[in-house]
């Protein structure tokens, strides 16, 4: 890769390291030049650029980083498209993260160039919660970097996300003749809100005498109810493998399989199993709410993730959970995750289509009505999809029949394009973050600009206006984050939001994409013809 300071004649194919203005606008990073860049740039008296010319051996960094993201997840997440050599993984169920921290070593080792950043190793994340992000850090990596590093991967990802299996545990509370009732209830109180918030339920409780052969008895009639994991809540501290519940799970026909671990607070937990069900010994200090050793292993058996002592004498390094100046108190709550956004489509079918003589939407376009070949575009990428129709709207809603959308007219369709969106913006859920808003009559789309279009959404770093380019050109459909909503609500007859895009310079990036489609609609028979004529869509 060539980086640096480039004459700009010798500059067309290059990416641009730092924005650059001309009279005509602006030029922003990451952009790739083409000869009419560089012919504008020339006609400006720019005479230089900083930018990167990548060579025969350079992995453009939005390959790179997609390659690596596509094979580092498992069951449980999902790969986002990559955008500016970056590729995020989401968890798509609630579990835990299981992550190979050896082979995310290795990986980050290779080479400067490549990035695997995860979340802690075991950290409960939640449905659409970001679990690792692949980052290019210049704009290209080493072909021989990138073939190393999917040879680390290889078959076996680095990644999964194990979802919580809503069991039914099972409680044991030992009682002394000393002990308060009052510490009996607040023990139960503890256990079901662990359990609760493992998406689990508490399922029987039994109240025993703190004697071997009652706390025998009662894992018996655990096992029996088909209870999984048995916790034991003893009114006196596990100190001894001899001791009353270590005792009382032999007894029972189940084994010891390790006692203590090296987290504190948690030192005095005992596990054990009878058959394939988990029986842990519980700490006192899990009567708090506050974390402790108990829950990380609490944790991974409601995800049915083994727990071997291996397991348990490795939580050492990191395993000082005890408040002292320099931690943050756990009363002060965790950092909100980052997840992916939940983006809607609108798909405008509401026009009147005056120049095309008969409803352009319901023309056949490879065997399907154009607008249901459009809905291709976002059917699958986008997390929910509103419909407005206006002209023809049964017929639109016929053309639609068994596709997840849902469908709002607009009486108003005549007055323009303006009125149809504000009703697609209103119809919209609560917790909508960003919006596509996607033309009728583009049938060529594909669900792949969706993805980047998302990819490329980032309201803290001032990408809430994501728009399709290509060939210099900008194109549709456009991603406008949820703070534009009521400034395209305002837009008045068949004014597009297009004169948005100046008001809002900051906040609009430019996605790259590989094809024409983004600058193909269809408004008249001629388009269409030529459309097929092209061979672009089957008749």
């Amino acid at each position: 890769m060539i980086f640096g300071e480039l004459p700009v004649a010798d500059s067309e194919g290059a990416i641009l390291a730092h924005s650059v203005k001309h009279p005509a606008g602006l030029f922003k990073k990451g952009r790739v030049l083409s000869a009419q860049d560089v012919a504008t740039l020339t006609e400006s008296g720019v005479a230089s650029v900083f930018a990167a010319k990548l060579g025969p051996d350079d992995v453009p960094e939005d390959e790179a980083a997609s390659a690596v993201a596509r094979i580092i997840g498992a069951v449980g997440t999902t790969a986002q498209a990559p955008f500016t050599g970056r590729a995020n993984l989401h968890s798509s169920v609630r579990g835990l993260a299981i992550i190979d921290t050896e082979r995310v070593r290795a990986l980050n080792r290779l080479h400067e160039s490549l990035t695997l950043a995860t979340v802690q190793p075991f950290a409960i994340v939640e449905e659409r919660e970001m679990v690792a992000t692949v980052k290019v850090i210049p704009f290209a990596v080493p072909r021989d970097v990138l073939t190393r590093a999917l040879d680390i991967i290889g078959a076996e990802p680095l990644i999964r996300v194990a979802a919580f299996q809503a069991k039914r545990a099972g409680l044991i509370i030992t009682s002394l003749p000393q002990t308060k009732p009052s510490i009996i209830a607040k023990s139960e109180s503890a256990m079901r809100e662990r359990i609760a918030a493992l998406d689990g339920v508490l399922a029987e409780v039994r109240v025993v005498p703190h004697a071997i052969a009652n706390v025998t008895e009662a894992i018996a009639e655990l096992r029996q109810s088909a209870c999984d994991p048995v916790l034991v809540f003893g009114a006196s501290a596990i100190v001894d493998r001899g001791d009353v519940i270590p005792s009382a799970v032999v007894k029972a026909g189940g084994e010891v399989l390790h006692l203590g671990m090296p987290v504190d607070p948690g030192n005095l937990m005992m596990l054990g199993a009878l058959g394939d069900v988990p029986i842990i010994g519980v700490p006192s200090c899990a009567r708090s709410p506050k974390l402790n050793g108990f829950d990380w292993v609490l944790a991974r058996l409601m995800a049915d993730v083994p727990v071997r002592p291996a397991d348990i004498m490795d939580m050492g390094a990191g395993g000082l959970l005890a408040e002292i100046p320099t931690r943050p108190s756990p009363r002060e709550g965790k950092p909100k995750p980052q997840r992916a956004p939940r983006v809607a489509a609108i798909v405008l079918a509401a026009g009147q289509s005056s120049r095309m003589g008969s409803n352009k939407l319901l023309a056949d376009v490879g065997g399907l009505p154009m607008v249901r070949k459009t809905l291709d575009a976002v059917v699958g990428a986008a997390d929910s999809i509103v419909v407005v129709t206006g002209r023809d709207a049964d017929h639109i809603a016929a053309a639609l029949h068994g596709l997840p959308v849902s469908f709002m007219h607009n009486p108003d369709f005549a007055h323009g394009l303006s009125t149809s969106l504000r009703r697609g913006l209103d119809a919209l859920p609560a917790d909508t973050d960003a919006a596509v808003i996607v033309l009728g009559d583009m049938p060529l789309v594909t669900p792949d600009v969706t993805r980047r279009l998302i990819a490329a959404y980032s309201p803290a770093e001032h990408r809430s206006i994501c728009v399709p380019v290509h060939g210099g050109a900008r194109g549709n459909p456009v991603l406008w984050g949820r703070q534009h909503f009521e400034a395209l609500k305002s837009l008045s007859g068949d004014r597009g939001a297009r004169i948005l895009f100046d008001q809002y310079a900051d906040e609009v990036v430019e996605v790259a994409m590989p094809d024409s489609a983004v600058l193909t609609d269809v408004d008249t028979p001629e388009a269409l013809a030529r459309l097929r004529g092209e061979g672009l869509v089957a008749r």
